[in-house]
């Protein structure tokens, strides 16, 4: 297998969000549908009750990328997503600063009316699709029913992608259930080294030209760093004691391990559509890198080493230091924290660990969500 290559991704990969874009063209290609300024997908994370920007294809200026909202705080949109209906409003102006105020954000960039549609099958809400325009009144019954078929091929797309990833994410589970790797990587070290990722991420994804699918993606493939474990003697895994030089070698092959066994899946289970693969690649493979190139398994240093790694080691090294373990009790953060602010811009990326020293009670708010008693 060839050794894989550090390659940060674009602002937009080939994903969704290029799909999309494509897909706009098309759709304003229709004299009817000319008026359709932007549309823009948002996700929905059941375990945090938690909608996200996703991606989206805008005429005008975004009204708002990297965000996210609780769907408790939506009652609209909980009402949509319970009964499957649609929101027609035609006149932004008479509802902004309502509630959540997305009206005047969407008004301060022009856009007068919107159509939203919710995203779901077999009662799992994927997340919703919005339509906007520059044009008030402009969707008219005339309109929805021409934007129908284009809504429905969004959402088959968006479902189609996350189904791909929940897929493989499944298959990784199955893995470490029938494993003895479980030893650490529990379902609430899991979930909340996902969720530091996408904080560290989302904080820095505008500054770095990066899209929300680009933050996305990074949340869900982090918990697939460790896969490699599974190709740990028990021996080594489970050792509760120091591990020899000859030990400590063999456990760190499971990074390389980890690479081979996502290239075998994705192979083996015909998901060569799976979105942002590379970005999987590169988390699995160069999560255990250093700034300073004290890493392993290449040596890499600074910049030679992809984004979403290096935002991946902190979030894992911040959660294995404050998780209890059979050889350690748990770190408190203030403690964690300070060994992250030492290591900044030595083992890991300052940026990254900048974010984590700033975003305390969002830290804590994790820890009280995802607990050791969170369950898959």
């Amino acid at each position: 297998m060839p050794e894989p290559t550090p390659t940060l991704l674009s602002p937009i990969e080939r994903g969704l969000n290029e799909r999309l874009i494509c897909l706009h063209d098309e759709i304003k290609g229709h004299h009817v549908l000319r008026g359709v300024n932007r549309i823009a997908v948002t996700l929905y994370d059941e375990r945090s009750d938690i909608l996200k920007s996703f991606a989206h294809s805008s005429d005008g200026e975004c009204p708002f990328s990297h965000l996210t909202q609780r769907m408790s705080d939506q009652p609209v949109l909980r009402q949509l997503a319970r009964t499957g209906a649609r929101r027609v409003i035609n006149d932004i102006a008479s509802t902004a600063g309502r509630a959540s105020g997305h009206g005047s954000l969407l008004l301060a960039s022009g856009y007068l009316s919107s159509y939203t549609v919710p995203v779901q099958h077999k009662g799992t809400l994927y997340g919703f699709l919005f339509f906007n325009s520059f044009r008030a009144g402009f969707f008219s019954t005339r309109v929805i029913q021409r934007l129908r078929p284009y809504a429905e091929a969004i959402a088959l797309m968006v479902m189609r992608e996350l189904d791909t990833v929940r897929m493989m994410t499944a298959a990784v589970k199955v893995i470490r259930q029938v494993s003895s790797a479980r030893d650490e990587e529990t379902a609430s070290h899991l979930a909340r080294m996902a969720r530091y990722a996408q904080l560290i991420a989302s904080k820095l994804a505008a500054g770095k030209g990066l899209a929300d699918e680009f933050v996305e993606f990074v949340f869900q493939f982090c918990p697939l760093h460790d896969v490699g474990k599974v190709a740990v003697p028990d021996s080594i895994l489970l050792k509760p004691g120091n591990l020899t030089d000859e030990e400590v070698a063999i456990m760190r092959t499971h990074v390389t391990s980890g690479v081979k066994i996502v290239d075998m899946m994705i192979r083996d289970f015909g998901i060569c559509s799976l979105p942002h693969s590379q970005m999987l690649r590169n988390i699995v493979g160069f999560h255990h890198e250093a700034i300073d190139g004290s890493g392993y398994p290449y040596g890499l240093k600074g910049l030679e080493i992809p984004f979403e790694a290096r935002i991946a080691a902190v979030a894992d090294v911040f959660d294995a230091l404050t998780s209890k373990r059979p050889y350690k009790d748990a770190w408190s953060n203030e403690r964690a924290l300070d060994l992250l602010r030492r290591e900044a811009g030595r083992k890991l990326d300052a940026d990254c660990v900048a974010i984590m020293l700033e975003n305390v009670p969002a830290i804590e708010d994790i820890q009280s969500r995802f607990g050791d008693s969170a369950t898959d």
